[in-house]
């Protein structure tokens, strides 16, 4: 069976790495990591902007007031890193995005007219975890997280969170992301959640209603709520069959009323919100962990560091391979040239194995406008003309998913 250890592949395909300078848990991420990051998360941000969503920045720190106000510091205090003392105010790095964009909404008066209010940010959040539970990007201490929170009325509730699951859906057939199951989290025993029964009867309702209508398969499990309220939790398998969060649904009654959220209803009174709270692929680092098991670092096409590999048989067709990768970086590929310095065709072919295209240049192909096509699983479309291969890879970078080639 093959090792596919999301933290060896990580550092064998120089995608992060870790430094004990910068100290446990908090990884770099070297220049293709950061091209994979980077285009996970404008693919993100797009699929958000296209459902509606308007993005937001809002700092990582908070005063301890906050916190307090939001129900973290009483029942969340111990995942959080202690208080700093600034300016004889006590600030802490935020554990979540939320408290920020209640802020946010509260900011403005706000009318029935202007709900849903979608409101997305992919932001950076701090969480105190243990030195034995630390491991490659699945568990870290600073979270870049794909936060956002929709702001509605009650009766929009159940219509808002089915939308941010078929969001959810829709991602993960784009990146290949297969969910194992999805769970209805329910609050335990003990004093870690938010005490009012009919809040927390009234979500877990609503979350009911959007999986059944949903038509996944779920299973209630207590113990795994959210100290604020219930939440849809879709999981995922690593190949080692162990089972984590990715992404979550949750309809909160809580912190708007702690926040003193309102809106004005069209009968001019002033009526109370619901935030529903929303994570398509989690946090980042763990969606690449996931990425790099699920495809052994064989990324989709739209997302791999390097979509396309020119490889010049002879030292003739080199400046030719450098005109094919300047066309393609004009159609916005990620190409390169695998010249004869690194080492024997061959050679070449099995340095470039995770690579998507693989695009080889000899005399005739190159006196022609060619290039003799091979695909990474091994399938070998044939000669092509070099504008058509560009096309056809373009397109199917922009089309997403998960396959390498259409038919023409």
């Amino acid at each position: 069976m093959r090792d596919l250890d999301h933290r060896r592949l990580g550092r064998e395909l120089g995608l992060f790495d870790t430094d004990p300078l910068m100290g446990a848990g908090l990884p770099y991420w070297l220049p293709d990591g950061a091209v994979v990051r980077h285009t996970l998360e404008e693919y993100v941000r797009e699929a958000e902007r296209a459902a509606g969503y308007r993005h937001v920045y809002s700092p990582v720190l908070g005063k301890r007031e906050l916190y307090e106000l939001s129900g973290h510091w009483d029942h969340y205090r111990d995942d959080m890193y202690p208080p700093m003392d600034v300016g004889g105010e006590q600030m802490l790095l935020r554990p979540s995005l939320c408290p920020h964009h209640a802020l946010i909404f509260r900011s403005r008066t706000r009318s029935h007219r202007d709900l849903p209010y979608r409101m997305a940010e992919l932001g950076g959040m701090y969480r105190s975890e243990r030195s034995g539970v630390l491991g490659g990007l699945t568990r870290v201490r600073a979270i870049q997280l794909n936060d956002a929170h929709i702001f509605c009325t009650p009766d929009q509730a159940v219509e808002e969170a089915a939308g941010a699951l078929a969001l959810i859906s829709r991602a993960y057939a784009d990146l290949g992301i297969r969910a194992s199951r999805h769970r209805l989290s329910l609050p335990g025993g003990g004093g870690k959640y938010v005490a009012d029964p009919a809040l927390w009867r009234r979500a877990t309702a609503l979350l009911r209603e959007v999986l059944d209508a949903s038509g996944a398969a779920y299973e209630a499990v207590e113990g795994e709520a959210a100290f604020y309220g219930p939440k849809i939790d879709v999981q995922i398998t690593d190949p080692a069959g162990r089972e984590s969060t990715l992404s979550t649904v949750q309809i909160d009654f809580h912190q708007p009323e702690r926040f003193g959220l309102r809106y004005i209803g069209p009968d001019g009174a002033r009526h109370r919100p619901v935030m529903v709270h929303r994570s398509v692929i989690g946090s980042v680092e763990r969606a690449v962990a996931h990425l790099l098991e699920e495809h052994g670092g064989a990324f989709p096409p739209w997302l791999a560091p390097l979509q396309l590999v020119v490889l010049p048989v002879g030292e003739e067709q080199e400046e030719h391979a450098h005109a094919v990768v300047r066309e393609a970086a004009a159609l916005g590929l990620r190409a390169e040239v695998s010249g004869l310095a690194e080492g024997s065709l061959g050679a070449r072919i099995r340095r470039a194995r995770l690579v998507p295209y693989q695009a080889v240049l000899g005399a005739r192909e190159a006196a022609d406008g060619l290039l003799a096509v091979r695909l990474r699983d091994g399938r070998r479309p044939g000669v092509l003309p070099v504008a058509e291969f560009l096309r056809r890879v373009e397109g199917r970078v922009r089309a997403r998913g998960t396959a390498l080639w259409e038919p023409a």
